[in-house]
């Protein structure tokens, strides 16, 4: 479970830790996982945007694979994706 004050929080360690090891360290417990943001699909949606990054929640409660949730009360842990320059 990811509180929304604990996803406040981890959206501003990625703002200026920026890689997953750094949250791991910060944040024990929760999975971390980095990506560029074009390797998401559109279908999942945004829980929330900081400058350069969106963090989608995971869920690893359901069995053995991480998959994508909406729901706070069930993730187990982050989504890192470093957004895409269009330039």
């Amino acid at each position: 479970m990811i509180s929304a004050d604990q996803l406040a929080r981890i959206g501003e360690a990625v703002s200026t830790a920026g890689t997953a090891d750094a949250l791991r360290k910060a944040f024990p417990g929760l999975h971390f996982t980095e990506c560029s943001a074009d390797d998401v699909s559109p279908r999942y949606k945004v829980a929330l945007s900081v400058p350069g990054y969106d963090l989608y929640l995971v869920s690893g409660a359901t069995g053995h694979c991480l998959e994508f949730t909406g729901d706070l009360d069930s993730a187990t842990g982050i989504v890192i994706a470093a957004q895409v320059d269009d330039e």
